[in-house]
């Protein structure tokens, strides 16, 4: 299983933990955890499948199983299409007008190749057809297996027996026993939000020079400008993404930027490919991964420095936060 580290592909802080979600994947089944590392993981769909679809694949994993929001996709079919048209693909991409936003060119060319017609709302089934570009790209053998989602919808914020993650944010203090596996973990896990870092991120940007600004990660000038004059106003982070959001600039990709500038990424920080960090494993787990060249402690030859980073930042957000890791071990199940 690759899973997130502490900061969500969404832009987001995780709720609780990397160590108690994978603590809480372990005891629902899952034999091997590996972390994603935080520049891969805050990342478009694109960049964010290809690096996971890389450690798979380095590890000798031979199919992919993950979520869709969309019945009756054929994505092994779909990498072939890519696979055997890639030239053209780009070439369809490059001819789009700048003033469309990647997600919307890249909707409209599975449109145009395959016939399948998507919007935003459907956050697994972008990422799905990712992996399936990520595993065309890279020549992977790696078969796609979805599992449809079930239930409420993606933003639905009801609880019901199949809660999305919105719904469980909204009800974090409330009992999730009936929905959600390995409660008793996620009850007594420090929980964090945006709301959290939110002064922290406002003193960042209102104390940062705008030219400083165009110097982190993705902030050009029009975003530097843009977020200067809405973080005077704003009163919470949503409303600074929506201040700040426009047709080009999504949300998604504003508030991944917001994230970029709370841990400080300089566009000049450059990021070094670790060994697969193992968070967790079973018995059979451990013996698996005997063949492979992983890290299962932290330290003074660890070269992503960048997670470290993130990792120190999000401590910040609440007190019982323990070190997330020098010192740790993979948790294990027997």
């Amino acid at each position: 299983m690759v899973m997130s580290g502490n900061w969500m592909q969404r832009g987001e802080p995780a709720i609780v933990d990397k160590w108690t979600r994978a603590q809480m994947a372990l005891e629902n089944g899952a034999d091997i955890i590996v972390e994603l590392p935080f520049f891969a993981s805050v990342q478009s769909a694109d960049y964010f499948a290809e690096y996971a679809i890389g450690i798979l694949s380095d590890l000798g994993v031979e199919q992919l199983v993950f979520g869709t929001d969309s019945d009756h996709v054929d994505y092994d079919r779909l990498c072939h299409i890519y696979k055997t048209q890639s030239d053209d693909i780009q070439a369809f991409l490059d001819g789009l007008p700048d003033q469309l936003s990647y997600p919307q060119k890249t909707q409209k060319m599975w449109e145009v190749f395959t016939g399948i017609d998507f919007d935003g709302n459907t956050p697994n089934h972008i990422l799905a057809l990712a992996y399936t570009k990520a595993i065309a790209k890279l020549e992977s053998n790696i078969s796609l297996q979805a599992i449809p989602r079930i239930g409420s919808g993606f933003h639905d914020d009801k609880l019901s027996e199949f809660a999305s993650a919105t719904a469980i944010r909204a009800h974090a203090d409330s009992d999730l026993s009936a929905v959600m596996p390995s409660f008793q973990a996620f009850e007594s896990a420090p929980k964090v939000g945006w709301t959290n870092y939110f002064s922290l991120l406002k003193y960042k940007v209102m104390s940062t020079s705008l030219l400083d600004l165009t110097h982190l990660f993705q902030v050009n000038e029009e975003l530097a400008v843009r977020l200067k004059k809405a973080i005077k106003v704003a009163g919470s982070f949503d409303e600074l993404v929506d201040e700040v959001a426009t047709k080009r600039y999504t949300k998604a990709r504003i508030r991944r930027l917001l994230t970029y500038i709370l841990i400080n990424v300089s566009k000049s920080q450059t990021f070094e490919k670790s060994p697969p960090h193992i968070l967790g494993f079973s018995s059979a787990g451990q013996a698996y991964l005997k063949d492979y060249d992983v890290v299962t402690k932290v330290g003074k030859g660890y070269t992503d420095s960048l997670t470290l980073q993130a990792d120190a930042v999000y401590r910040l957000g609440h007190a019982d936060l323990p070190e997330q890791n020098y010192g740790r071990i993979p948790i294990m199940r027997t």
